[in-house]
C-alpha cells in the first residue's frame, strides 16, 4: 500500500469515526488534546527556566489598578476558588451523586477531583518554579507556582459539573456560570501577585484535559452524554 492510499484510508476512519461519535471526537481535541499541547508547551519553557512575555507585563498591569475594594473582592474570590469554595463543593457534589446512586458519576466526580490534586501536588514537586516576587502580596503562598493549584481545582469543578450537566436543559446556564468563576478564580490569584498568568493557563489546561480524558476513558463512546447511573 502506497503512503497515498495509507493517507486516504486514514482519512477515511477518522471521517467514519466523526460521523458516528462527533460529539465525542470533538470533545477528545477540544478538551483533551488541545489543552494537553498547551500544558506541554508552557511546562516546556517552565523547565528550561524561560520567561514567558506575557507574564511581567500581566502582572504588573494586575498591579496598577489595585485598590481596597479590589483587593477585598479578589481575597475573597480566591478563598473561594480553595479552601472555602471549590473543595467543599467537591465533597458536595460526590455526596449528592451517591445520595440519588448514581454510582458511576460519583465515581467520575470522585477520581477527577482527588487526581486533580495529587497531579497538582506532583506537577508542583516536579517543576518546583518559584511564586512572583514582584511585590509584597496581601494573600502570600509558600507553595511552588507552576501549575497554579486554584486554577486547576476549579477548572477540575467547573468541567466535571459542565459534563454532568450536559444531558439536561441546564447546560448552557451550568457552562457560563462554571467557567466565569474558573475565570475570575484565576484573575484572582494573578491580581493578588502569587501566580504568573503563565501558571494560571497551566491549571486550566491540565484540569479540562484530566477530567475530558478520564470522562472518555471511564465512558463508553456508545452515547454522547452520560450514563444514568
Amino acid at each position: 500500500m502506497s503512503p497515498a492510499d495509507t493517507l486516504a484510508q486514514g482519512a477515511r476512519v477518522i471521517i467514519a469515526l466523526f460521523r458516528r461519535h462527533p460529539a465525542r471526537i470533538a470533545l477528545l481535541f477540544i478538551g483533551l488534546l488541545l489543552p494537553l499541547w498547551l500544558f506541554a508547551e508552557l511546562a516546556d519553557e517552565v523547565h528550561e527556566l524561560e520567561d514567558f512575555y506575557f507574564d511581567a507585563p500581566l502582572l504588573h498591569g494586575a498591579r496598577a489598578i489595585a485598590g481596597p475594594w479590589l483587593d477585598r473582592l479578589f481575597v475573597g474570590i480566591s478563598a473561594l476558588g480553595y479552601q472555602y469554595g471549590v473543595i467543599p463543593a467537591d465533597v458536595l457534589v460526590v455526596l449528592v451523586l451517591l445520595a440519588r446512586r448514581y454510582w458511576r458519576r460519583a465515581g467520575f466526580a470522585a477520581a477527577a477531583f482527588i487526581g486533580s490534586a495529587l497531579l497538582n501536588i506532583a506537577s508542583k514537586q516536579f517543576f518546583q518554579r518559584d511564586r512572583p516576587s514582584l511585590w509584597e502580596s496581601i494573600a502570600p503562598e509558600t507553595t511552588y507556582s507552576f501549575p497554579s493549584g486554584h486554577a486547576m481545582g476549579s477548572m477540575t469543578l467547573a468541567m466535571v459539573l459542565i459534563l454532568l450537566a450536559w444531558p439536561t436543559r441546564w447546560r448552557w446556564w451550568v457552562m457560563i456560570a462554571a467557567l466565569g468563576f474558573t475565570v475570575l478564580v484565576g484573575l484572582s490569584r494573578v491580581y493578588l501577585g502569587v501566580h504568573y498568568p503563565s501558571d494560571i493557563l497551566a491549571g486550566w489546561a491540565a484540569g479540562m484535559a484530566w477530567v475530558v480524558g478520564l470522562y472518555l476513558a471511564l465512558f463508553t463512546p456508545k452515547r454522547n452524554t452520560l450514563p444514568s447511573s
